[in-house]
């Protein structure tokens, strides 16, 4: 019974995703569409960033140091390294489409299915271990699953037009944290370690900080909407600041 439970609430803290795509239903006026679209972008851009620091980052960090002491920050760097080729090479992949929002909503949704993989990996196990402390993890979670979904959804649909397209590309990245549940329970229980997860986050973190820092921002600040730019990464931090509260 406690892996059912443990699998339910992995599926409850990804599919939460799909409440920020909901965002793409709210009738917005052409004239407003790019000061939503600012806010939009500006507000998940502190999320990922804000998470990646303040959620992701410590106990990754003070994991991997307890297994590799000195060369903690080699690791670290290294794997920022890597995040960095990896957006770039998938940037670079994705300029066949013209459209710079429809890039930037795929570059999120590959990102966030690479974070929440690890995520689900984390909410099983923990939840499967004790359930009230998988509930708070996966409410945790769930938070700053809404603004990623945001990040997916919104460029999706203004990119395309297609309410469809964005809603299945935000599930597909929700349902990864089940997926990763899943994985957990068949395969990755007894071989995965806690350092491992945290590798794995600290990757994670990278791609998030890269995703926002060099490809969202650069696209935020091209519709010079800057008061949005500015709610947007307030109304972000804030809700980092309850996630970690919480």
């Amino acid at each position: 019974m406690n892996i059912l439970y443990a699998l339910l609430i992995s599926f409850f803290a990804g599919i939460s995703t799909l409440i920020g795509a909901l965002f793409i239903f709210l009738p917005i006026k052409q004239s407003q569409i790019n000061k939503f679209i600012t806010f939009s972008l500006s507000f998940s851009i502190a999320v990922m960033i804000g998470v990646s620091i303040f959620d992701l980052l410590p106990e990754s960090i003070f994991k991997i140091e307890e297994t590799y002491h000195n060369y903690t920050l080699i690791i670290i760097v290294f794997l920022f390294l890597i995040s960095f080729l990896i957006i770039k090479f998938i940037s670079r992949y994705l300029t066949i489409y013209e459209n710079n929002l429809y890039k930037l909503g795929i570059l999120s949704m590959i990102t966030l299915i690479l974070h929440n993989l690890p995520e689900g990996v984390l909410t099983f196990l923990s939840s499967y271990t004790d359930i009230k402390l998988g509930i708070k993890l996966s409410l945790a979670i769930a938070m700053h699953n809404i603004p990623e979904g945001i990040a997916i959804a919104v460029p999706l649909y203004y990119a395309t037009g297609s309410k469809f397209k964005a809603i299945v590309r935000t599930t597909l990245s929700g349902l990864s944290e089940p997926l990763g549940a899943i994985l957990a329970y068949l395969f990755l229980a007894k071989w995965i370690s806690p350092t491992h997860i945290a590798l794995i986050l600290v990757l994670v973190a990278g791609l998030m900080i890269t995703l926002a820092i060099e490809q969202m921002l650069p696209e935020t600040l091209k519709y010079k909407e800057n008061k949005m730019v500015y709610l947007g990464l307030t109304l972000g931090i804030v809700v980092v600041a309850l996630n970690s509260i919480l």
